[in-house]
């Protein structure tokens, strides 16, 4: 069996009510998302709602849902109960794509994937690119991420890392060579680590940079990074956001 691409859809949003119900050219966006990930080498494609209004929406277009609970404190709670759900085996690989990412990249997905099916030192897998600019550098709503000579994660931050300690002497005025990397948000785990991962403990890392990943490496899980030369954009978390998207899908 190939990988499976799991969408955790939440209904409650505190930018954009109803996000993943957001209508994007007659369609709604956890739809839109769903629409891309089958363009991947999924061997399914479920989201995880939170909201039978999710779910319905789904179903009118095709589109696999199961329903969760919806007091889940996180996405990869909600992620775990669709395995049980799914019955999915504890080797199987997940995908986790963000319900608010419609222009995602089918390769990417399989990158992820693939990465993590080839990587049996790693419990998850995720992609990263190269930072442009100074200004995306500095911004800590911009996850930055460093490695180890064989891809695996040594840290996540929202701090510009690493830091260039001559460069940056007088301030933030250039990036270091080579240049630094963005974590772009989406993860492969085996459904087996995906079950006993809410279950963790939080890392105090973890509630100080508010970076869930970081917990899976406090613990001594390893983290493989697939790193793309491209920027895959952001994903809809405003209602700009939301028309930046409907434009691009209305051009056709």
């Amino acid at each position: 069996m190939g990988f499976t691409v799991l969408i955790p859809a939440r209904l409650a949003s505190t930018r954009l009510p109803d996000k993943p119900l957001a209508d994007i050219a007659g369609v709604p966006m956890v739809v839109r998302v769903a629409q891309r990930a089958e363009q991947s080498e999924a061997a399914q494609v479920v989201v995880a709602a939170d909201s039978p209004r999710i779910a319905d929406a789904c179903s009118r277009h095709g589109v696999r849902a199961v329903l969760t609970r919806n007091d889940h404190p996180s996405g990869s709670d909600r992620l775990a109960e669709a395995c049980e759900l799914l019955g999915l085996q504890d080797d199987d690989v997940v995908v986790n794509v963000q319900g608010d990412e419609p222009l995602i990249a089918p390769a990417l997905i399989d990158a992820v994937a693939h990465l993590l099916e080839r990587r049996r030192d790693a419990s998850m897998s995720t992609a990263a690119h190269p930072i442009a600019s100074v200004e995306e550098f500095r911004n800590p709503n911009v996850v930055k991420v460093v490695l180890q000579s064989d891809g695996l994660a040594l840290y996540f931050s929202r701090a510009p890392i690493p830091w260039w300690r001559d460069g940056f002497a007088a301030g933030i005025t250039a990036l270091p060579e080579p240049a630094p990397l963005r974590h772009i948000g989406i993860y492969g785990y085996r459904a087996g680590f995906l079950r006993t991962f809410p279950r963790l403990p939080q890392a105090p890392v973890e509630s100080c940079e508010a970076l869930e990943q970081l917990r899976a490496l406090w613990h001594g899980h390893r983290i493989a990074v697939h790193v793309t030369p491209d920027d895959p954009g952001a994903g809809v978390d405003t209602p700009e956001d939301l028309e930046r998207v409907r434009s691009f899908f209305a051009a056709g």
